[in-house]
């Protein structure tokens, strides 16, 4: 077993344990009107609410769910992780990102990928812009704040060679939700972000950061999807009807993020009052550019991307064997556009 593998071990035995405790729930059938059944479904989130979940609450708060017949529940994560949560059956939908969401597959777990929530990766690593870093080569003795995912050392690890740097150098330190707060107190040299999210959140709190986005260096690492919609394969195949209401839903709430991001970014803010409207009125335009791209339709994913990761996980001696992605996303349940 290869080093990382250890960690691959003790999250799949964790997520099976925990579904063998809790068996898969069944959503609850209410009426609504006297005349239609509202289906109730949880949907945890990878993080705190941020500008990435737009589309959801835009749902929720829009009525697409509503009209598909669904009340849905959108809750962060607490101890529990959304994979941990849907495998286990306290939630019907999760996020997550396809590099984790390789790492479980590559250990059989039955978690599958129902929709891309961007085409390409918005996410990178940022410094203070007073260490005067050029490039991933410079990471060397930096300390970096993790947040504790499977999939951080490996990424860093390969970035970082691949720049001939020596990433063994690079200090890790556990952190909290607000890695942009750590790196302007000096608690951490290094964090990865989202710049969709913590970049323009950085821009409007004045921290000045240097930025490098994971897609310049596709020559390193491949361009994936992240973040993820999840569902469990028990999901897909004992309530498939829910999961294409939740899908089809999701397709209509961010074709409207695409057509008036300034309106979606309202309906954000006022959902999630903690969450600054202006800084949303920039990020989320900038996220809706990179919502669909090319594809024929929202949430679409395609093989080649997902075994194009997976490949490179092997070769770079991630995975100790070649991990077979077709199982792992789907999309069957999106809409013919």
């Amino acid at each position: 077993m290869n080093r990382f593998g250890i960690l691959r071990v003790v999250g799949a035995v964790a997520l099976t344990c925990l579904a063998a405790t809790a068996a898969f729930a069944e959503p609850e059938m209410e009426s609504s009107d006297g005349t239609s059944e509202t289906v109730h479904v949880t949907l945890m989130l990878d993080w705190v609410a941020n500008a990435n979940h737009v589309g959801f609450y835009v749902a929720r708060d829009l009525g697409f769910f509503q009209r598909a017949g669904l009340d849905v529940d959108i809750v962060e994560p607490g101890e529990v992780w959304a994979t941990s949560a849907v495998l286990g059956g306290q939630a019907e939908f999760g996020i997550d990102f396809q590099e984790n969401l390789t790492l479980l597959r590559a250990d059989d777990v039955p978690l599958v990928s129902i929709a891309a929530i961007m085409q390409t990766n918005t996410s990178g690593f940022a410094t203070r812009a007073s260490e005067g870093i050029t490039g991933p080569a410079d990471f060397e003795g930096l300390v970096y704040g993790t947040f504790n995912s499977p999939f951080e050392k490996p990424t860093l690890d390969a970035l970082v060679r691949c720049a001939g740097g020596d990433p063994e150098s690079i200090t890790y330190v556990t952190a909290g939700t607000d890695l942009l707060a750590m790196l302007g107190q000096g608690l951490a040299d290094l964090v990865w972000i989202y710049y969709g999210t913590q970049g323009f959140q950085a821009e409007r709190l004045g921290i000045d950061i240097d930025y490098f986005p994971l897609n310049d260096y596709q020559g390193c690492i491949p361009d994936y999807y992240t973040p993820i919609v999840i569902t469990s394969q028990a999901m897909i195949n004992e309530q498939p009807e829910i999961v294409s209401r939740f899908v089809s839903a999701l397709v209509e709430a961010h074709e409207f993020v695409m057509r008036d991001p300034v309106a979606a970014a309202q309906v954000l803010a006022d959902a999630v009052g903690e969450l600054d409207a202006d800084e949303l009125e920039q990020s989320i335009p900038w996220l809706a550019e990179r919502m669909q791209m090319d594809a024929p339709v929202w949430g679409y994913q395609t093989a080649d991307v997902w075994s194009r990761y997976a490949d490179w996980l092997y070769d770079s001696g991630v995975l100790d064997r070649p991990v077979d992605t077709t199982g792992a996303f789907t999309n069957e349940f999106l809409p013919e556009r």
